[in-house]
């Protein structure tokens, strides 16, 4: 009988468990389709936002410079080391590296930042610390980090569509990652 008993309470247990899984409400899931479209979506702004521009090493060919997609987004490339500057024509000029990815004016010198979901890119950010970057200039999306160093223009993304920056932050974290530290800016002082 107590065997009955506790086979019945173990079956009743069941039984509860097996119906009240019927009634759990599941969160509604993202489909694919949305998330391609939105990823989509970001593909198109990243490139009309010129982000490859110095963001993407270029590789020189006969039409000039063009982005090495085997880099894809990664910034300057850790391997080139800072030339050698000439500080007069900084009085007149702002100057381009050849890949693009670095530039040096009156601020010193900066390099286009990696960009991809890498761990040495925006790999552990969060859209937050993206949208600091982006809309409050900040370096790393810490709003109490030095600011972004020109080219950057994050200006011009100031009172961007939120809707906008979701998808550009969707598409750079579907993006191949590559591992690539960029070096810390150069203060005019020390080029």
């Amino acid at each position: 009988m107590k065997t009955q008993l506790i086979s019945l309470s173990v079956m009743a247990f069941a039984g509860a468990m097996f119906l009240s899984s019927f009634n759990k409400a599941e969160p509604p899931k993202k489909t694919k389709l949305a998330d391609d479209a939105l990823i989509k979506k970001g593909e198109y702004l990243v490139g009309i936002l010129g982000c490859g521009d110095c963001h993407a090493p270029k590789m020189m060919t006969s039409q000039g410079p063009a982005p090495d997609p085997a880099l894809g987004l990664s910034g300057h490339p850790s391997a080139i080391p800072m030339p050698k500057v000439n500080k007069e024509a900084l009085k007149d000029w702002a100057l381009f590296f050849p890949t693009l990815t670095m530039s040096v004016g009156p601020w010193g010198a900066s390099f286009a930042a990696n960009i991809t979901p890498d761990a040495t890119g925006i790999g552990s950010w969060t859209y937050e610390q993206f949208k600091i970057a982006m809309t409050q200039g900040k370096s790393k999306g810490i709003a109490t980090a030095r600011p972004l160093l020109p080219p950057m223009p994050w200006q011009n993304y100031v009172n961007m569509k939120d809707e906008d920056l979701r998808a550009v932050f969707a598409y750079l974290k579907s993006c191949k990652p590559i591992h690539n530290v960029i070096p810390q800016p150069i203060s005019p002082d020390k080029l």
